[in-house]
């Protein structure tokens, strides 16, 4: 029996486990936590607001499912790094911001890290087994978003409302804008490069719109292995809990017999720059993609205040970068500093723009 812990108990990650969890005897669900909504009874221990490790320490979890949205969820990252438990990661901007630590602490730790993005589940998939040399690059896809196709001057007055009308995917708020940004792509690009030590210019991402292929690894040899599949994320959410073996879900196969069309196109960096940014942080490294991950917080919560217009947030989180130091984080405390900074920086660039 497996213990399980979920943080971020009313997201979209958390509800869909939930479902996994109850239809597995094989996971027990032990602990839940949320940021401010009532979550009494969800599991024998809950938690809500305040530092979700005092309740893993309660808990004792054999797994740690962290969707927590945003840099709020770093410190649950290196608990359940630190104690070698499990952990299932759907918070993609604990290890953006904090790679290298998150790193050191599952090497202390010894515990399993398992990618719940659908894309790096994906790669996961395609890479496990595989020696490195062996492998060539590896291709990450996105759907484009709901403005996938259109110029730079057709996206002055979109408003919230449109930019969370994703077109596959059914995803909170905050990942909704970040994939209508392309925000969402940097973010993976940068955890991509620490969950498979793969140098940034062997990460490629390309836009495949109906969502089917979520990742694909090209090796040494011209051949390449792609992960398909409908665009449902408990997929990889049954992958993760279950490791290694793999849980029944109700979502269907892929059918072939009716025709499956794919197509590729390449992201257009011009009119979605936060694309390029992203890599331009992990490429210079130390706090830089922590710097970036917090300029984005900021912009993406002005933006859906209606603070902010769209193009506005690839303007805030450019300005941003270009006023940060980006020196390496030695420990946590440096780490939280530098997000502290690169938010007090952004809010003075939104109050410019």
């Amino acid at each position: 029996m497996k213990r399980i812990a979920l943080l971020g108990a009313t997201g979209s990650i958390v509800r869909q486990a939930l479902e996994i969890i109850a239809a597995e005897t094989e996971l027990e669900l032990v602990a839940a936590a949320s940021g401010s909504q009532a979550i009494d009874g969800l599991a024998p221990l809950t938690q809500v607001g305040g530092d979700p490790t005092e309740l893993l320490e309660r808990a004792e979890p054999d797994i740690v499912l962290n969707a927590v949205v945003g840099f709020a969820g770093l410190p649950a990252t290196l608990w359940a790094l630190e104690h070698g438990v499990t952990l299932a990661l759907a918070n993609k901007e604990s290890l953006v911001a904090a790679g290298e630590l998150a790193l050191a602490a599952q090497e202390r730790g010894g515990g399993l890290l398992l990618p719940v993005d659908s894309e790096h589940s994906a790669a996961f998939q395609c890479l496990e087994g595989r020696r490195p040399e062996q492998v060539d690059s590896l291709v990450l896809t996105g759907s484009g978003g709901p403005f996938r196709g259109r110029a730079r001057d057709e996206l002055e007055d979109v408003t919230p409302d449109e930019a969370l009308a994703h077109p596959t995917w059914q995803m909170g708020p905050k990942i909704t804008v970040d994939s209508a940004t392309l925000a969402n792509k940097g973010l993976e690009l940068i955890e991509a490069h620490f969950l498979f030590g793969l140098p940034y210019d062997r990460i490629e991402v390309v836009l495949q719109p109906t969502s089917v292929v979520h990742a694909l690894v090209r090796f040494r040899d011209g051949a390449s292995l792609a992960h398909l599949g409908y665009p449902d994320m408990r997929v990889p959410i049954a992958y993760a809990l279950a490791y290694p073996s793999r849980s029944a879900t109700t979502v269907p196969p892929l059918d072939f017999s009716q025709g499956l069309v794919l197509e590729f196109e390449p992201p257009d960096l011009e009119t979605f720059p936060l694309l390029a940014l992203a890599r331009r942080a992990g490429e210079q490294g130390g706090t830089y993609p922590c710097a970036f991950n917090a300029a984005n917080e900021v912009a993406v919560a002005a933006f859906l205040d209606g603070r902010l217009p769209f193009l506005g947030i690839a303007a805030t989180v450019e300005e941003t970068m270009a006023e940060v130091g980006g020196a390496s984080a030695r420990d946590l405390d440096d780490l939280v500093e530098a997000d502290r900074t690169a938010r007090r920086l952004a809010e003075r660039a939104l109050a410019v723009t």
